[in-house]
């Protein structure tokens, strides 16, 4: 009887790779064709209750939010912001805070000694019932 070689070994694991790949094409195929028949899901935007900007200039930052529905109950928030600092290092600075209802141009956060902004603050809010 021969012995296999390098070569066939070889090609005996490339058509079980082949196989494999005709396996996982198979199971895209039916999982874009139940995702075609069921229809694609459709995400709405949740209601905005909150309203942030936020500036970094002078050497301090300050972010601001507003509640903008009166009637809707207070709303707990966490934000992150990116920003720079004199010797060019980010820092990344993130909280949370409780938003009361009717609140107007409220102070979240104020820090000092940055020089910059390098992104627009994230703020993320949810009813606190």
């Amino acid at each position: 009887m021969m012995e296999m070689g390098p070569v066939s070994e070889m090609g005996r694991y490339h058509v079980k790779f082949d196989r494999g790949l005709l396996i996982l094409g198979a199971s895209a195929a039916l999982a874009l064709l139940a995702m075609l028949v069921l229809g694609p899901a459709t995400a709405e935007a949740a209601p905005k209750f909150v309203s942030c900007g936020g500036a970094a200039m002078l050497g301090g930052a300050q972010l601001n939010c507003t509640h903008l529905a009166p009637t809707k109950p207070a709303q707990l928030c966490n934000f992150s912001w990116s920003l720079l600092l004199p010797n060019n290092v980010p820092q990344v600075v993130s909280g949370s805070f409780l938003l009361p209802q009717g609140s107007n141009n409220a102070t979240v956060y104020q820090g000092s000694g940055f020089v910059g902004s390098l992104t627009a603050p994230i703020v993320l809010c949810q009813d606190q019932h």
